[in-house]
């Protein structure tokens, strides 16, 4: 199987995905609009002529298109970093698809020589611009808050800004810190039954008598009930019922760790590292595994033994970043429509929107704000004993400017139920 997937650019194709983009981005994520103020969009053709590296949050499968829509904005055309198992998707159409706009791959785990030159490159040229995701893969599934960012991220511009400047002595690149929110259409009533009608359905599946409950218990309820599945399935001790978040750490470790244990342990896995950190690295081993890539040190795993990992590891993900915190302080139709996408993915084996799996039940819009762009040149130095204490500084200010952004995004939801609003509590 190919291992590095080049960009390309074919006119004709980008010419009709910029018509039927719209349709697209309805079809495949369930976003009626993606809405950009006037005043950003005058800033984003203001950039069409700068060297610009792109950064935004990276929840889902949703923002590659979104960030393709901002290109159109400004006038120009971005290239992409892109997981290279996402080029095998809907049996290579869709890597056939993006690689013919600008996209192309990387292998998490590895040095990826290829890649990292491409987008070196791709920032160097004049007037280049890339897109990257500091949060990297795999996607968290949660609108609401970030993933710990990867320090390649910031890296590789200051990699390109050394090649830039060796072509224009005065080059530099210029950093836009974007968010993305996604919002629920509709009324509040349409929101509140279509999740009651979700939420039932799961209470059937699973003998729960929802009584005289408001929705956020019954998530509550449901969250419990699975839970309690899931340490019988992996042998977990029960511990003190109300201690969700512990006995949720508990799960994704075992599952982790079983996972590792079973495939040999590869080496570089750490059972001390937190548990986003573990999911990166198997999810990395299994990407390398379903390209044939001529590691020797990689497990040797039949097609059903990889299958199984990719469950396994789906079901890790349905436990990681899943704080009980993050629903009962705001129980919003965007927060109660990220649970019930991990509760239908162990359930029922649905590979939930933030690994590619089925769109969000309820239609929404996208809200894109930004940060001041900013130049490298703060940050970059030709010093050698400077660059890694300017790329942590960078990293830094790019995760404070997004994690504002957030916060700012937040007033954009309201909550369905009174914040803690669970009487006896059932999780």
């Amino acid at each position: 199987m190919q291992q590095f997937i080049k960009p390309g650019f074919n006119l004709p194709l980008a010419w009709t995905i910029d018509l039927l983009l719209p349709l697209l981005i309805k079809a495949q994520h369930n976003i009626d609009e993606v809405i950009v103020s006037p005043e950003d969009k005058a800033m984003l053709r203001g950039l069409r002529k700068e060297r610009l590296l792109f950064f935004t949050n990276h929840p889902t499968t949703a923002e590659p298109p979104i960030t393709y829509h901002l290109g159109n904005l400004m006038g120009a055309r971005f290239q992409y970093m892109a997981s290279r198992q996402v080029f095998d998707w809907q049996a290579g159409i869709a890597g056939k698809v993006i690689s013919n706009i600008g996209a192309f791959s990387v292998i998490a785990g590895i040095n990826d020589r290829e890649s990292f030159k491409t987008a070196r490159a791709a920032l160097a040229k004049p007037a280049g611009k890339l897109v990257l995701y500091p949060e990297g893969e795999p996607t968290s599934g949660e609108n609401d808050s970030l993933m710990p960012f990867q320090a390649g991220a910031a890296q590789i511009s200051f990699w390109a800004q050394d090649d830039a400047r060796k072509i224009d002595p005065n080059a530099d690149i210029m950093i836009l810190p974007g968010f993305i929110k996604y919002v629920v259409q509709g009324t509040e009533n349409e929101a509140r039954t279509q999740l009651i009608e979700s939420i039932a359905r799961l209470e059937k599946d699973l003998s729960i008598d929802p009584g005289n409950k408001n929705l956020l218990r019954r998530f509550l309820t449901v969250g419990r009930v699975l839970l309690e599945g899931a340490e019988a399935e992996y042998n977990i001790p029960r511990a003190a019922e109300q201690d969700f978040d512990y006995r949720a750490g508990r799960v994704r470790h075992a599952i982790l760790d079983g996972a590792a244990e079973k495939i040999g342990m590869p080496g570089g896995y750490d059972l001390k590292a937190d548990a986003i950190t573990k999911l990166r690295f198997l999810f990395a081993q299994l990407e390398m595994l379903l390209i044939t890539y001529p590691d020797p040190k990689l497990p040797k795993l039949s097609e059903s033994e990889k299958d199984w990992l990719n469950r396994e590891l789906v079901k890790a993900f349905d436990f990681i970043v899943m704080k009980k915190d993050y629903l009962l302080s705001r129980p919003t139709a965007e927060r109660f429509c990220e649970w019930l996408a991990r509760y239908e993915s162990y359930h029922y084996g649905k590979t939930p929107r933030a690994l590619g799996g089925e769109p969000s039940p309820l239609p929404r819009k996208a809200y894109v704000s930004f940060a001041r762009p900013f130049p490298i040149s703060e940050y970059w130095s030709t010093n050698k004993s400077e660059k890694k204490k300017g790329v942590d500084k960078m990293l830094t200010r790019l995760r404070g400017d997004m994690q504002g952004l957030l916060d700012e995004a937040l007033q954009m939801t309201q909550p369905l139920v009174r914040p803690y609003d669970v009487e006896q509590e059932d999780a």
